[in-house]
């Protein structure tokens, strides 16, 4: 069913639960009992999708492993144009992928020397929105945006260098954040 849903999105279409009952040759209510509707349906398919990220090496120097998480996800979100606007309406996603790379990227954070669970949150959360907001303006408002992705990629991995080094520079000047 999530599969199914993903399809639908990828292929630009609206999801809807009956457009998803369709591709699986089943009537719409027969979803209500694996998913609380539409917005259920679109979390499991954002989080699904967040599952198919690698989580890097605990013992990977910190900011090479923050760097391929954040890069790894802005690919992903790149392969998956019509993603991008779901994940800025609804600010991420949530679920247990989700969660088990943002505890990755804690691990990570705290080998930096940002061990303030605050500071880590405000780190997760501009790394976070940088992968997805860049993703967004590349994916266009039709997902067929007018940017070139290579020169989008450096651009981002530019933007990506620039907050790692003022976030592990920030909590060195500021322990109390």
């Amino acid at each position: 069913m999530v599969a199914a849903a993903r399809a639908v999105l990828d292929d630009g279409s609206a999801l809807s639960m009956r457009a998803v009952a369709g591709r699986l040759g089943v009537a719409p209510n027969a979803l209500y009992s694996h998913v609380d509707g539409r917005e259920g349906l679109l979390d499991a398919v954002l989080d699904d999708l967040l599952g198919t990220l690698p989580l890097p090496d605990p013992s990977t120097e910190p900011e090479a492993g923050l760097t391929a998480v954040m890069t790894a996800s802005h690919e992903l979100l790149l392969a998956h144009p019509g993603l991008a606007p779901h994940f800025v309406a609804r600010q991420g996603a949530r679920g247990p992928n989700a969660q088990r790379l943002g505890d990755a990227m804690r691990v990570l954070l705290a080998a930096a020397g940002v061990t303030s669970e605050a500071a880590q949150d405000t780190a997760i959360r501009v790394l976070v929105v940088h992968a997805i907001g860049d993703a967004a303006v590349a994916a266009g408002p039709e997902g067929t945006g007018p940017f070139d992705l290579d020169v989008l990629r450096a651009s981002y991995a530019v933007g990506l260098r620039w907050l790692l080094e003022g976030a592990l520079r920030a909590c060195e000047h500021f322990p109390g954040l």
